[in-house]
C-alpha cells in the first residue's frame, strides 16, 4: 500500500481545513433570523448572570495567564506571555501583579492613591485617585492610556461595560477551560470581536476572555485565562498599602503608559 503524498502534505491539510471551514460558514448562513436572535438573547443572559455574580462578591482573589499578539513590520505574528495575581476588595481596594518577559509590575490601590511598582526597574509612580476600583480603571484608561483589557470582567457594572457597543452576540455552545465546563459566548463590536467562556453552574466565573482587534492588520489577539478563583480569602489592609523599596526611584505618572506587556513601539491588539 502506498501513501498519497498530496493527501498528507501541509498544503493538502490546509485545503481540507479550508473546505471544512467553508462548509461550516455556509451552514451558519442558513440559520434563521429568529434562531440568531434567540442565540444573542441567550448570550446576553449568560453574560448578565456572570456580571451579577462577580459584582456580588465582596472579595475576589485569582491568578491569571495572558497572551498578547503583535504584528511585526514583516507581517509576522508574535505572542508575548505573562502571568499574575489579583486581589479585589470592594468597593475601593485592589492589589494586582503581572510578570512577563518585559515587565515585573505590582499595583497597590487603597481607595485614595494608586501606586505602581516596576520591580525590574526598582522604580515606582503614584497617582491620587480617590474613589472606587471602577473609577480607578476609568482614570488609568482615560487619563494615562493604560488599557487593562481584562479589568471589565471585575467591574461592578461589567454587563454594561461589556455589552455597551455590541452589534451582534452568539451563544456558540460549550467548552472546557482548565477542567471547568463553560458556556462559550462570542460578540462583535465595530472594531473588535471578543469571546468569553463562563463557568457553568451556580458560580458563573469568567474563565477565558479573547479579544480580536479587527482594525489592525493580521487581527492580533489578547487572551486572558483565569485560574485559582476564590471569594473567601481575607482582605487585610496591608495587602493594599504600598511602601517604596529601598533605593527605588519615583517616576512621573506619564511612565504608566509604558508599563506594557510587550516591548515599546510594537502595535498590539487587546482594546475592547
Amino acid at each position: 500500500m502506498t501513501l498519497d503524498s498530496s493527501r498528507w502534505s501541509a498544503r493538502g491539510v490546509r485545503r481540507r481545513w479550508a473546505a471544512a471551514a467553508a462548509a461550516l460558514v455556509s451552514g451558519a448562513m442558513l440559520i434563521a433570523p429568529a434562531a440568531q436572535a434567540q442565540s444573542q438573547d441567550d448570550a446576553l443572559k449568560v453574560l448578565k448572570s456572570m456580571s451579577d455574580y462577580v459584582s456580588a462578591q465582596k472579595t475576589i482573589t485569582l491568578s491569571y495567564d495572558t497572551d498578547i499578539e503583535v504584528i511585526t513590520p514583516d507581517i509576522e505574528k508574535i505572542q508575548f506571555a505573562s502571568s499574575g495575581e489579583v486581589m479585589l476588595s470592594r468597593p475601593d481596594k485592589l492589589h494586582a501583579s503581572r510578570v512577563g518577559g518585559y515587565a515585573n509590575v505590582e499595583m497597590f490601590f487603597d481607595g485614595k492613591t494608586v501606586s505602581i511598582l516596576g520591580k525590574n526597574l526598582n522604580a515606582f509612580t503614584q497617582v491620587d485617585a480617590p474613589g472606587t476600583v471602577d473609577q480607578l480603571v476609568d482614570t488609568l484608561r482615560n487619563k494615562f492610556g493604560v488599557t487593562l483589557p481584562g479589568a471589565d470582567l471585575l467591574l461592578t457594572n461589567s454587563f454594561d461595560a461589556l455589552s455597551a457597543d455590541v452589534i451582534k452576540g452568539v451563544h456558540v455552545g460549550e467548552g472546557v477551560i482548565a477542567g471547568f465546563e463553560c458556556e462559550h459566548l462570542a460578540f462583535r463590536n465595530e472594531d473588535t470581536d471578543w469571546q468569553l467562556w463562563v463557568q457553568k453552574g451556580d458560580k458563573p466565573i469568567p474563565r477565558k476572555f479573547v479579544i480580536t482587534s479587527k482594525t489592525v492588520a493580521g487581527a492580533p489577539q489578547y487572551t486572558l485565562v483565569i485560574r485559582d478563583w476564590k471569594t473567601d480569602a481575607p482582605a487585610k489592609a496591608d495587602f493594599f498599602a504600598f511602601t517604596p523599596p529601598d533605593g527605588a526611584k519615583k517616576l512621573d505618572p506619564a511612565a504608566l503608559a509604558s508599563l506594557d506587556e510587550v516591548p515599546p513601539g510594537l502595535p498590539i491588539g487587546g482594546k475592547k
